[in-house]
């Protein structure tokens, strides 16, 4: 008698039943993501085909590829084992491994949508590379034994329940050449299904949760892998290399910062404002995800930042400052090296980054001491690497002894005990005779928002706002002790965001979202005012350096705000692809598949409404992050004037 068709088709039967699980395990994900995003993703029918439509395109790609290797166990498993009791034993425990990884990867990316409030990215290709940090996060912020064990239950419980359709027929003793038709036909279909699938098809619509809900975290993952860096001028909307550096050129000078050459590849200017320098000691302190919506000079009524608020009202308070980027090492780029977000990765964590002009290098060549002093371990996010080759010594988690720490968690030391470490730096300094600058990187606020207990009257490991509330504490010690310093009173203290707590919004870059607090105060030299022009994240290095009149050579491509004539204001914001330059009232935004739209903004906050955009304002725009590509990629950012003056022709500099 014949074998039944189901029995001779048992590896197609079985493998398919695996694809249509994984595409109602994320299906499903899809839609309970979309009931959490509530309002800021609206539901219509148009919606609900978009969303799903694409979505069971994307699910069904990631899944077919990530279930490739069973349909090779499946063709290469000798039938005569399927019926085999232990063998049987072996493969449903290998199926439910594997029905709990993807589990795990649900979950994980339900908790990475909380978190971030998109699908995976760049971001979580970093928690990939950085397991130590974010597994021992993870383990901190949430219950993992209960949820692994939750996992394995339910996968259990779903590989026995369906065995029928999830294993091999136990009687399905003979395969014949029908098994390898499996693996085969299965990579025929994939090969050119990514060549002709990628992850723009999915922006369908103005509302960014509704084209994140339509992708698929799996093949998103592996998207962002593959592209760390995107070259510009090959996805995005370009000018003739020669015609957006020139531009970029006449874009660059100021009152007092002049263009040193006539090459149209060098950006340096002579920096020179006719006075002495004031030869200050300067603490810069980026504050982990310190939105300006915490504080009250920004309207928060929750009392959360009252040593910041007194620093913001004695100080200099810059209220339309705009990070450039959505994670920690995208603002220390701005902030070192002042430099508009190339499209991919930070600088601090690609190849060919040392040598760069930055504000450890002003600095110590005005005879400073300069230090990047972090709670953390300095590895993560190549920080070591960056800084130590970039004009600053790295003092890290490893400088402070066990008995000097009153509390640490995977990110590193409590805010308090890396002011102390601070202190003792500036303090080694002025024994020394020698002025300081330092970059100071705090932690403590970030999930899972944990420190040492009686510090504020809000418990620790409870949320966001006792992370804003401990650092402000901390901050506001930090401050009080260094008043009884002897180099307080020739001391600038900045104060500023590295980015806000959440970039998620109902549209691509959401310029409310990158609204961030600066704050200098040095009450015997700085008079206490508000800044109230639109600034960008990467002005504020060449403004101190302009607050201080330094004399030197830049290749910064930030102003110094002062020093820049009204109506020539703009801000940079980003995520790792999408490029935004804000002016005149609009928000120019750039997408690596060569598209522009210029959408109104007004009182902080994108609105979409779209915007007149001229030739001209537009040439503009693109040449910003052309040339800054550009720049980065021939040698121009480099400290060394003879390297930046060899590549100085884009024509003929290859």
């Amino acid at each position: 008698m014949p074998l039944s068709f189901a029995r001779r088709h048992a590896c197609w039967f079985t493998w398919l039943a695996w694809l249509l699980l994984f595409v109602l395990l994320f299906g499903t994900l899809r839609v309970l993501l979309w009931h959490h995003t509530g309002g800021q993703a609206p539901l219509s029918p148009g919606a609900v085909v978009h969303v799903m439509g694409w979505g069971l395109v994307f699910d069904t790609l990631a899944g077919a590829s990530l279930l490739w290797p069973l349909s090779l166990f499946l063709a290469a498993s000798p039938a005569r084992l399927w019926a085999a009791r232990g063998w049987r034993v072996v493969t449903g425990v290998g199926l439910t491994a594997w029905l709990m990884l993807l589990l795990f990867v649900a979950t994980s990316e339900w908790l990475f949508w909380d978190e971030f409030g998109t699908r995976f990215n760049f971001i979580a290709v970093d928690y990939l590379i950085y397991t130590h940090e974010v597994i021992g996060n993870i383990r901190e912020s949430y219950p993992v034994g209960k949820l692994l064990g939750l996992m394995v239950l339910c996968s259990a419980a779903v590989v026995w329940w369906a065995r029928r359709w999830l294993m091999p027929p136990a009687d399905a003793n003979a395969k014949g050449r029908h098994a390898w038709t499996l693996p085969v036909a299965v990579l025929l279909l994939l090969v050119p299904a990514h060549l002709v699938v990628h992850a723009g098809m999915k922006q369908q619509s103005d509302n960014r949760y509704l084209n994140d809900l339509s992708g698929d975290g799996v093949y998103e993952f592996f998207a962002a892998l593959r592209h760390n860096e995107l070259d510009y001028e090959h996805f995005y909307r370009s000018l003739p290399a020669e015609q957006a550096v020139l531009r970029l050129r006449r874009q660059l000078e100021t009152p007092h910062a002049r263009l040193l050459s006539d090459a149209p590849g060098d950006f340096t200017r002579r920096v020179d404002y006719g006075q002495p320098e004031r030869r200050l000691n300067v603490v810069m302190v980026s504050v982990e995800s310190l939105s300006a919506e915490f504080m009250a000079a920004f309207g928060n009524r929750d009392g959360l930042t009252p040593n910041l608020d007194r620093l913001a009202r004695e100080g200099l308070l810059f209220t339309q400052l705009y990070a450039t980027g959505t994670r920690t090492v995208r603002g220390l780029e701005a902030l070192s090296l002042s430099v508009p977000p190339t499209p991919g990765q930070s600088i601090v964590k690609r190849p060919n980054n040392e040598g760069m002009f930055s504000l450890g290098s002003v600095f110590r060549d005005k005879g400073y001491d300069t230090r990047y002093v972090y709670g953390g371990y300095g590895y993560f996010d190549n920080m070591n690497a960056f800084f130590s080759a970039n004009g600053y010594d790295v003092v890290d988690r490893m400088a402070i002894p066990s008995e000097a720490i009153h509390h640490e968690n995977i990110w590193g030391v409590a805010d308090e005990d890396l002011f102390t470490l601070a202190l003792q730096q500036a303090d080694a300094s002025y024994r020394q005779g020698k002025p300081s600058f330092m970059h100071v990187m705090t932690t403590s606020n970030h999930r899972p928002f944990t420190y040492p207990d009686g510090r504020i009257d809000i418990p620790s490991h409870t949320g966001r706002a006792g992370g804003v509330k401990y650092t402000d504490w901390a901050i506001g010690r930090f401050m009080a002790e260094a008043a009884s310093r002897p180099w307080f009173r020739d001391t600038v203290f900045v104060f500023v965001a590295d980015h806000c707590a959440s970039s998620a919004g109902k549209t691509d870059l959401p310029l409310e979202r990158y609204h961030i607090p600066a704050i200098v105060y040095a009450p015997a030299h700085i008079q206490p005012a508000r800044f109230e022009r639109l600034a960008s994240q990467i002005d504020l290095a060449p403004t101190v350096l302009g607050l201080l009149r330094f004399r030197y050579d830049s290749r910064f491509l930030g102003y110094d705000v002062f020093d820049l004539e009204p109506g020539r204001e703009r801000a940079f914001i980003s995520t790792y692809q999408d490029l935004g330059i804000v002016r005149d009232g609009a928000l120019v935004r750039l997408d690596p598949r060569g598209g522009v739209q210029a959408r109104r903004v007004a009182a902080g906050r994108s609105l979409n409404e779209p915007a007149d955009m001229p030739a001209d304002v537009l040439a503009d725009a693109i040449s910003w992050y052309q040339g800054a590509a550009w720049a980065y990629h021939h040698a121009g950012l480099k400290a060394e004037e003879r390297v930046a003056r060899r590549h100085a022709d884009p024509v003929g500099g290859g």
